[in-house]
């Protein structure tokens, strides 16, 4: 008879206590018999699916509220997140993927208001130095890293993140050899320098030499995947009106404008592109240095004709537009100061 009844479903409560109760059996222990542990590990995927459930809701029936915000008051009660994540490395990869899907919930819902998992991660700051390693593990990127962008929606995270020395490790990342691991971490990486606007602003304010310094070794990158995203996400901070002091710095730089102009020349259309998007701030700065201001009439020549054959497959005015602009401004332009020894000192392009 009793398997004619099915068992009734746990509370979001219960099952916050039950998850508590079988995340210690994920981690090896020779005190425990193997099928007691792969027993316990099945239990916590049916119980991970069931909270997954009242986070998303089933084909039946949508997320209910009330059981959200239970569910999510009850998991951040204590440290449940944090011996969630360290699991993660003794579970399958679907229930990995599960995982994420319910933290990345978790960490979106509101309690009166209230995002009690900036309020946990405010107090935890250290479980995001947990989870920056694992962005350099290719069995576990791809989860770890979408649980830190989760984590990086608030700005606690973000601001913590940014002012330890984690940051610098994702120059590092971004460049390795693994394909999952440099393209998950470059997500990371543009949603960390994207998504606080004040908290990114004051960052790049505070700490300009180094990063990027840093930075263009992206953009000089031998791989053309980090290149090309290293400049698009270079013109997306710079174009940002809240980084206009730091753009303004960037811009003034010779280094920086040599760096973009052998970006336009790069045997990928794309990063030539987004290379225009950002060389095109050099020539309009109204304060350009008597050297920048040099190598463009050195370079006249060569960059109007290149800007002259330079286009887009589809039609874009707004670009026309721009690259008219460009080319104005440099035929315009005449030399300051003392001028370059050598035509080969200024000549830093050849179109």
């Amino acid at each position: 008879m009793k398997g004619l009844f099915k068992s009734k479903p746990r509370t979001p409560v219960e099952l916050v206590h039950h998850l508590r109760h079988l995340l210690p059996y994920t981690a090896p222990n020779p005190a425990i018999r193997k099928t007691k542990r792969r027993e316990k590990i099945c239990e916590l995927r049916k119980v991970i699916l069931e909270m997954r459930t009242v986070l998303y809701g089933d084909e039946r029936s949508e997320p209910a509220e009330d059981a959200c915000v239970k569910l999510t008051q009850e998991f951040f009660k204590e440290d449940t997140l944090r011996v969630l994540i360290a699991s993660l490395t003794s579970l399958d990869p679907g229930t990995r993927q599960d995982v994420t899907h319910v933290i990345a919930n978790l960490q979106r819902q509101r309690v009166n208001g209230r995002y009690l998992a900036s309020e946990y991660l405010e107090c935890n700051t250290d479980l995001l130095g947990m989870l920056v390693p694992g962005c350099d593990d290719s069995e576990l990127a791809i989860s770890y890293g979408a649980i830190l962008r989760e984590c990086i929606r608030h700005q606690v995270a973000a601001k913590y993140l940014l002012e330890s020395d984690h940051i610098k490790k994702f120059f590092r990342y971004i460049q390795d050899p693994s394909f999952d691991i440099a393209s998950d971490a470059a997500a990371t990486f543009r949603e960390l320098l994207t998504r606080h606007k004040s908290t990114i602003a004051e960052f790049l304010s505070k700490n300009y030499d180094w990063f990027f310094q840093e930075y263009n070794s992206l953009l000089r990158s031998p791989n053309y995947i980090t290149r090309r995203n290293a400049v698009k996400l270079l013109g997306a901070l710079l174009l940002d009106r809240s980084n206009t002091s730091v753009m303004v710095r960037y811009v003034s730089s010779l280094d920086n404008m040599r760096t973009l102009m052998n970006l336009l020349r790069d045997s990928n259309k794309t990063i030539q592109v987004e290379a225009f998007h950002v060389f095109k701030l050099f020539p309009a700065n109204q304060k350009k240095p008597p050297e920048i201001v040099n190598v463009l009439v050195a370079n006249r020549s060569k960059l109007i004709r290149f800007f002259s054959d330079f286009s887009l497959e589809k039609a874009d005015e707004q670009f026309e537009a721009d690259k008219a602009e460009v080319v104005k401004e440099i035929a315009t332009l005449q030399l300051k100061g003392q001028a370059c020894s050598t035509t080969k000192q200024c000549e830093e392009i050849s179109c």
